[in-house]
């Protein structure tokens, strides 16, 4: 087993059974078996084909590691982010139900926003949460809130299940826009997509400005800014699964 798991050299990494097989030296009904196993205790996520680290692991000291690499791949576009549009920027990842906030910048000039990094926030009162939470499966949804839905910060708060999904389908019809006008704080509003890697939402970046501001107006440029540094996200894992390959190995690259 110990030798899977070394096969994910970062926890972003996002490999097919067949390049894990190669990396661990076993053979592959036996990393196959191991993986499942892994799979179904959480250790170990198996998306498109695609196996990567799982929640468990992450909670083990990994976690720390993703947001590095977050704040590495996204840096110097959400700077850029901040000083064209005057507004404090976040980068937030998903904790459970809640949104962790990973990074924060402030344009000149901005806001003073309630947040802090390594703060955390309920996800369904937050664009960064939604966000994130429109891409992932409704059955994975509920689970999370366990069929119930914490108390919001505001009145403004969504505040049941149904609600919830209404709101996950609107920002999927918007292609992962989402909005949060006065649900986390009174006085703001904000404008927030999700980030991705090879095996998907790791991420979610947002830009924040007054209650009752046209945040609508921010969108493009919001969504050109997470696709560049999702964009950056699998070029970075790409660059690392190239350089562990053994020379004269032609295996490809696992197709997204």
């Amino acid at each position: 087993m110990t030798h899977i798991m070394d096969a994910f050299e970062l926890p972003l990494t996002a490999i097919s059974l067949e390049e894990v097989t190669r990396r661990s030296g076993l053979p592959r009904s036996t990393t196959h078996r191991i993986l499942e196993q892994l799979v179904h205790f959480g250790w170990v996520s198996h998306i498109d084909n695609l196996y990567s680290l799982g929640q468990r692991s992450l909670r083990l000291g990994a976690r720390e590691i993703v947001y590095t690499q977050l704040r590495a791949a996204s840096h110097a576009r959400l700077h850029e982010l901040a000083c064209r549009t005057g507004f404090v920027v976040h980068l937030g990842a998903l904790d459970g139900n809640e949104i962790y906030y990973v990074d924060k910048f402030g344009g000149p000039g901005a806001m003073n926003v309630p947040s802090e990094v390594g703060g955390r926030a309920p996800a369904h009162c937050t664009a960064l949460g939604k966000g994130i939470l429109a891409y992932l499966p409704p059955e994975s949804v509920h689970e999370l809130y366990a069929g119930v839905m914490r108390p919001g910060r505001t009145n403004r708060s969504i505040a049941d299940m149904t609600a919830l999904h209404r709101e996950l389908a609107r920002i999927r019809a918007r292609n992962g826009l989402a909005f949060e006008r006065g649900e986390c704080f009174p006085n703001i509003s904000c404008v927030g997509t999700a980030v991705s890697s090879s095996r998907g939402p790791v991420a979610a970046i947002s830009v924040v400005a007054e209650f009752g501001a046209p945040v609508e107006r921010l969108a493009p440029l919001v969504l050109e800014m997470a696709q560049a540094i999702s964009k950056d996200l699998v070029r970075a894992e790409e660059l690392v699964l190239t350089a562990t390959q053994i020379p004269g190995d032609h295996a490809r690259l696992p197709a997204r």
